[in-house]
C-alpha cells in the first residue's frame, strides 16, 4: 500500500515535470497543453482560482463532491479509506456513443506541501480491489495517472493544474474536444472554477 500511494504521487510529479508540453488553447484564462509520447497523450489544464490554495486542495481532494462540477462523474462512492491521505473510490461515468457506461476504481492520494514553493497534490490512478470486480453492466476503464497540483499565488488566490495521461478508456471523453468540435475540457474547467470560487 505504501508503495502504491508513493508511486501515485511520484507518477503525477513525473508527468508534471515532463518537457515538451505544447499549448493548444487559451480561453477565459484557462490554458490547455498536450504532450505526446508514443501512443500516450497527456493533457494539462491550468487555471487561476480566487480562493486560498488550502481551500482548493480540500475541495478537490474530496471526490464525493466532484459530480457538482464534473458532468463525466455520474456517481462516486468511497470504497475504502486507506488512511487520512488515501481513499479508494468507485466512480461511474455516462456512456459515450455506442458504448456501455464506464466505471473506474481509483486510488486518490493527497499530499500537503513540505515547503511554500511546492504544490498541494491530489493524485489519481486505477487500482484493483477484489471487493469491486468488473461488472457486466459497465465497461471498466483505467486511469494511468491523473490529478491536480495546486500552487499558492497569494493568500486569496491559487493556480490549479489538472493533469491526465490519456488512455483509450478516457479518450472518447476528450477526442471531441481536441478536434475542436466541443469545448468539454474548457467547459469542465470553467465549472470547476465556478464551484471552487
Amino acid at each position: 500500500q505504501a508503495y502504491v500511494s508513493y508511486s501515485n504521487i511520484a507518477a503525477l510529479t513525473h508527468l508534471a515535470a515532463k518537457s515538451g508540453w505544447e499549448i493548444t488553447s487559451t480561453l477565459d484564462d484557462i490554458k490547455i497543453w498536450t504532450h505526446e509520447e508514443g501512443d500516450v497523450l497527456s493533457l494539462k489544464v491550468e487555471m487561476q482560482v480566487k480562493i486560498p490554495s488550502h481551500l482548493a486542495f480540500s475541495l478537490l481532494s474530496d471526490f464525493t463532491v466532484r459530480q457538482q462540477w464534473d458532468k463525466h462523474f455520474l456517481t462516486c462512492e468511497v470504497l475504502q479509506s486507506v488512511n487520512e491521505d488515501e481513499k479508494i473510490y468507485y466512480v461511474t461515468c455516462p456512456p459515450m456513443t455506442g458504448c456501455k457506461p464506464r466505471d473506474f476504481v481509483v486510488l486518490v492520494s493527497h499530499r500537503q506541501p513540505c515547503k511554500p514553493s511546492e504544490p498541494y497534490m491530489v493524485a489519481v490512478k486505477s487500482v484493483t480491489l477484489s471487493s469491486a470486480p468488473p461488472s457486466p453492466e459497465y465497461c471498466r476503464g483505467e486511469i494511468l495517472c491523473a490529478g491536480f497540483q495546486i500552487y499558492s499565488d497569494s493568500n486569496s488566490s491559487c493556480t490549479v493544474c489538472y493533469f491526465n495521461q490519456v488512455t483509450s478508456a478516457v479518450m472518447p471523453y476528450l477526442a471531441a474536444n481536441l478536434t475542436g468540435s466541443s469545448k468539454s475540457i474548457e467547459g469542465t474547467a470553467l465549472e470547476c472554477r465556478k464551484f471552487l470560487e
